[in-house]
């Protein structure tokens, strides 16, 4: 058998491994000392590991270590304690009144992220991440309020909603003045725009608003009061304010006149529990259109 010659490369002085693509010739370099170490402690590491971690899987199971070690054991732990916490903490939520949710650190802090994620889970879908409502569905952050925007009222609407079928829940309904027949489509024009001049909005022309003012004291001072600023004790909307439920406009006026739209909230107090709706209460009051 003949010996293999070695070869050596003419530029750099070293022996090549006989391997060569394109003129290009292979040097046979050794690995770098570090690195060599480096590999051969991560072997005696993983050796160690094996030994001492769970590591090997079985048919019915898997090797255990000497040290026993559990992440799913670690994880429960962890989550047990954090859920212990979370009911000592929620235990004061509860017996705290709303007041002192607000003026206690800890409890305000705690009801305001969790405010939040129940915001999120159930209130986004209607009102909007950010909390500014669509037509029909109230913006949050602004100071009109149909029902006040304290943070017992706001309790107390989260809890047993709008129209709902919750025997508590707070109840306001318009008539239908153009449906119902109650007034002439005249009247209703008049009204409406009578309310819009008020309001500081674009009116139609030709229209006796002097008439409207007279139609509105008997057919709608009486919930939305003389100076339309509603009523939040009947749950009357401010008609002075900047934005309207269902459009600002003397043509949403007179659709709203002629045949109202009636929105619904549901009860939450039932589904959520009163600790989670204090917190929404809390979380509400803080985007900073409460009262």
């Amino acid at each position: 058998m003949a010996e293999h010659k070695k070869e050596i490369d003419q530029v750099s002085g070293v022996e090549t491994t006989g391997h060569e693509w394109d003129g290009l010739k292979e040097l046979n370099n050794p690995l770098p000392k570090w690195w060599l170490y480096m590999f051969y402690g991560s072997i005696v590491w993983s050796v160690i590991y094996w030994v001492l971690m769970p590591s090997w899987p079985l048919v019915n199971g898997y090797t255990k270590g000497l040290l026993d070690y559990s992440q799913r054991a670690v994880a429960t732990e962890e989550f047990n304690v954090a859920a212990a916490e979370r009911a000592e903490t929620g235990k004061m939520l509860l017996e705290a009144s709303l007041d002192e949710i607000l003026n206690t650190p800890e409890l305000l802090e705690y009801a305001s992220a969790q405010g939040k994620v129940a915001f999120g889970d159930n209130c986004a879908p209607c009102h909007g991440t950010g909390a500014t409502g669509f037509e029909g569905y109230p913006n949050l952050q602004d100071d009109s309020w149909i029902w006040g925007g304290d943070l017992d009222t706001l309790a107390t609407t989260i809890s047993y909603g709008v129209r709902s079928e919750h025997d508590e829940s707070r109840f306001a309904e318009m008539p239908a003045f153009g449906r119902d027949e109650l007034l002439e489509k005249e009247e209703i024009v008049q009204v409406a725009n009578y309310v819009g001049s008020v309001a500081g909005l674009p009116t139609q022309d030709g229209v006796d608003l002097e008439a409207g003012k007279v139609i509105y004291e008997e057919n709608c001072a009486a919930c939305h009061m003389d100076n339309l600023k509603g009523d939040i004790e009947t749950g009357s909307p401010n008609l002075t304010a900047p934005t309207y439920l269902y459009g600002k406009s003397v043509d949403d006026i007179i659709a709203q006149v002629n045949a109202p739209r009636h929105g619904v909230m549901p009860a939450w107090i039932d589904r959520l529990g009163e600790t989670t709706v204090k917190s929404l209460a809390v979380y509400v009051h803080s985007l900073g259109g409460g009262q």
